[in-house]
Parts: C-alpha cells; sequence; structure tokens
C-alpha cells in the first residue's frame, strides 16, 4: 500500500480539518453559519457523532466525543469514525487533512488518526489500474496542546506493522510460498535492528521436526522455520516471551481435502505467522526494552504422491508420537514442533497464534479472539485488558484436564484430533502437551481473513494480533 505519515504538527495551515471535541462550542475559530449550525444540531439530536459539513473547497468535520463512555469503547468510536472520515477525504481526492484536538482528547485524536490510517489500506498490487484506484489521502497532521511525539512515532510504526501483516496475508500462494515468507520476515526484522535466522529443509530434517515435514510432503516446495530475535541490553525481562504463529502459506486440507468453497482463502492460513513477524519486528523498530522471539514454522499442505495420509503415524520433535486422523488439523503438528523447540530458551511465557480451528470461528465469529491460557492467567489477564484497549477482545475457553481425554490414541501417544465436539480446546490442548512453560494460545480463525469491510479492519487480511501484541508489550515495557 501507499503508506499514511502521521504528523504531530504541521508547517503550515490545512484546509481540510477534522474538529475532535464534546461540545460545539469547544471549536474555537470555527465559524458556523445559520444553516451549519442548524444542521448540527439536528445531527446531534439524531446522536450522529460525525457531522460532516459540505464547504466549497474545503472539508470541514465534527467528531464528537463522549467522554461517559468507557475508555476502550470511544477509542474504538473514534477508530471507527476515523475511518469513516477517510472514506469520503479519499473520496473527495484529498491529500492532506488535520485533525484538531478541541476538546482535550489527545488519546481519541491518535484513535481517529489510527483509523484513519488503517482504514484506507489497499492491495491493488495485482490490478492494472491500480494508480486510479489508490486512495489519495497521505498524511494526518496532529494539532493538539497534549501532543507527544514519541506517541505519535510509535503509532505510525505500529500502522506500518500492522499493514505489512495484511500484506502477507493478502499475498497469493503463487507469490508468496514458505521460502518467500521466510525471506519477508527476515528481512523485515533486520531492517528494523533485530536477529533473523532460517532453517532451511536440511536443518529442519537434521533436528527431526516431524510435525513439519509431515505437513509439508505432498508440497512442492520446502518448508522453512524462522527464528527472529529483539534482545536490548535494557531488557526488562532476562527470559524471553516468545511468540509463535502458524505459516501455513496454503492449506488444501492435504489427503482430508477441503471442498473447493473451503479453499478460496486459505491464503491466510499463515496469518500467525505473519502477525507475531510483524509485532516483533515494530518491537524493535519501537526500541521497545523487552527481550522477545518468534517462531514460525511454514510450509502449504497439499494432498500429492508422497503426502501424508490419515492413519499415519508421525515422531515430533520431542519424541511424541501422533497418528494422523485428519490431514486437514495440520496447523497444531507444525506448531507442536515450534513449541517443543521453544523450550531450549528457557521462556517466560510463549503466545501462540493460529488460524487454526473452525470451531473457534463458528463460536465467536470475527468479532473476537479465541484463547485459552496454561498456567498464565495473570499474563492472560493483562493481554484481555491490552485486547480491550485495542478492540481485539479475548474471549477465554477453558483447558480442563477432561479434554485431554478426547485426544487419547490405541496406536499412539496423541491423535492430531478430538472429534466432533470442542474443538478449538480440543486444538488448545494438543498444543499444550508440547509446553512446559506458561502458554497462551489465541485461535485467530475467526477475525484474520474479512470478507466484507469492517470499517478500519477492511477487506481481506485484516492483521489482527499486531496491535494487540504491541499494546501487550508496550504495557510490559
Amino acid at each position: 500500500m501507499q503508506s499514511i505519515t502521521i504528523y504531530a504538527e504541521g508547517q503550515q495551515p490545512i484546509s481540510n480539518q477534522i474538529y475532535l471535541c464534546a461540545h460545539t462550542d469547544e471549536i474555537a475559530g470555527l465559524t458556523l453559519s445559520e444553516s451549519e449550525t442548524a444542521f448540527v444540531a439536528q445531527q446531534r439530536k439524531l446522536k450522529k457523532d460525525l457531522v460532516v459539513l459540505s464547504r466549497i473547497g474545503r472539508f470541514v468535520a465534527l467528531l464528537f466525543v463522549k467522554p461517559e463512555d468507557a475508555f476502550s469503547r470511544r477509542l474504538e468510536s473514534c477508530r471507527r469514525n476515523g475511518a469513516a472520515v477517510a472514506a469520503e477525504l479519499n473520496a473527495l481526492g484529498v491529500i492532506e487533512t488535520a485533525i484538531t484536538d478541541a476538546g482535550g482528547f489527545w488519546p481519541e485524536c491518535l484513535a481517529v488518526a489510527e483509523g484513519m490510517a488503517l482504514g484506507s489500506y489497499q492491495f491493488l498490487k495485482y490490478r492494472n489500474d491500480a494508480e486510479d484506484k489508490a486512495n489519495s489521502l497521505r498524511s494526518i497532521v496532529l494539532e493538539s496542546q497534549k501532543a507527544d511525539e514519541d506517541e505519535v512515532l510509535k503509532l505510525n510504526i505500529l500502522v506500518r506493522a500492522a499493514c505489512f501483516a495484511r500484506d502477507l496475508v493478502n499475498e497469493p500462494v503463487n507469490k508468496l510460498n514458505a521460502v518467500g515468507l521466510a525471506e519477508a520476515l527476515s528481512s523485515r526484522m533486520r531492517e528494523a535492528g533485530g536477529k533473523a535466522e532460517v532453517l532451511n529443509k536440511k536443518k529442519i530434517e537434521a533436528l527431526k521436526m516431524g510435525g513439519l515435514l509431515s505437513v509439508n510432503l505432498g508440497s512442492p516446495d520446502p518448508p522453512t522455520f524462522t527464528i527472529l530475535e529483539w534482545k536490548p541490553a535494557n531488557a526488562v525481562n532476562s527470559r524471553p516471551v516468545i511468540l509463535v504463529g502458524k505459516g501455513v502459506v496454503y492449506d488444501t486440507g492435504g489427503m482430508s481435502l477441503k471442498p473447493t468453497s473451503g479453499m478460496d482463502t486459505m491464503k491466510c492460513d499463515m496469518a500467525g505467522g505473519a502477525l507475531v513477524g510483524a509485532a516483533i519486528s515494530a518491537i524493535a523498530e519501537a526500541n521497545l526494552p523487552v527481550y522477545v522471539m518468534a517462531l514460525v514454522p511454514a510450509t502449504d499442505n497439499r494432498p500429492d504422491g508422497n503426502a501424508y495420509v490419515p492413519g499415519d503415524v508421525i515422531t515430533m520433535f520431542d519424541g511424541t508420537t501422533v497418528e494422523v486422523l485428519n490431514t486437514d488439523a495440520e496447523g497444531r503438528l507444525i506448531l507442536a514442533d515450534a513449541l517443543a523447540y521453544a523450550r531450549k530458551f528457557e521462556p517466560m511465557l510463549v503466545i501462540n497464534f493460529a488460524t487454526l480451528t473452525g470451531a473457534a470461528a463458528r463460536a465467536i465469529g470475527p468479532q473476537g479472539i479465541v484463547a485459552m491460557q496454561v498456567n498464565a492467567q495473570n499474563e492472560f489477564d493483562t493481554l484481555a485488558v491490552c485486547g480491550e484497549r485495542v478492540y481485539e477482545r479475548l474471549v477465554q475457553f477453558p483447558m480442563w484436564d477432561e479434554y485431554r481425554e478426547m485426544l487419547k490414541s490405541e496406536i499412539a501417544d496423541l491423535k492430531n484430533i478430538g472429534g466432533p465436539d470442542a474443538g478449538a480446546i480440543t486444538a488448545g490442548k494438543f498444543l499444550e502437551h508440547f509446553t512446559d512453560y506458561p502458554f497462551i494460545h489465541c485461535d485467530i480463525a475467526g477475525p484474520a481473513f474479512l470478507d466484507k469491510r469492517d470499517s478500519y479492519r477492511g477487506v481481506g487480511g485484516s492483521g489482527v494480533g499486531v496491535r494487540l501484541l504491541f499494546e501487550f508489550f508496550r504495557n510490559m515495557s
């Protein structure tokens, strides 16, 4: 996408203005005509938070904040109104606009800018008419007595990271295979000042990562295992927080083939890998004083002559044997190798993100993230609070021991599916087997890829999780 830059202050007056206020009398310097005053009053009676005034050669919008609303809800309303304003500005071909904080609402001012920037995202890379279709808005100037340049800098970093994750998710597999994903993530991480290492197929074979290698058997492309690290000298934690992201660049279901319609959006099955890679690069670019790592096992899942099949028994990185009963439950197999590998770093916490189960999507739709925790309730609670603030909300599912019984196999240590009931939970219980540290599992199958616009989240890859993690680590630091 052509990026939008947010500035703490402008060098010259800008005619296109958005005024952030609670009451119309807070807007100094804006002279309203009699008809405009009447229109604003009418809109306010209708409880409209966003009022646009049509003026020749100038765009003016009044965005009314509700101080009585909960803070997280207030910020989300500002983001959504920001996206609505951006749509109008782009339709008018406006290049630059300013947001004036007329009522002392600096966090809300940032949220409006965030919604405008994210709402203007487009993926036009493969369209011949991209130049004609491209949105016009390029810069947003924030005018406030409470302006904080560091906050604006971090917001720019965060918006770029979320859009980077969206770009990766929107790339089709014939343009971005496992090797390409590893290259994109490692290149981005090095540019941000962190470290990156990519394990190739020979190294993965030497490590005996049986889950990743088995899923890869039907693919003409080799698997990769990407290791990203940000370890500043002033880190507040001596042991790393490790992010693990599913990197299935395309999922046919393997020999347990999906129906045709079920494959239409399966380029998004690497959204977990994209988001952890984008998040850790943003953390590095923002120079947050936290020790963080990210692990991204990547492959596609295809049916071919040598593909793994239901009934196979495979041996995982940690020696666990798994009876495969459904090759479309492949994400947990590659993640299990990564989670077991994470043990060598003695992490203080591991957070896993994956488009893992249709059960999670069916349970709560795209409105939130199905999440579970093991020995990490305090960390989970903090992550949930951060989720409320950025409106990437968590819904906690149980991880009761009884669910483990559903994964018992007659011929191996585990089977890779637990049956038709509680699918999201049994997937989480499968992953738990490979952990011996505080663990949070986030199933993003619902919100990772949207088939219709949802305000600033747009269509296609949503970049969900990037803002959540950035807020979590800012809080931690």
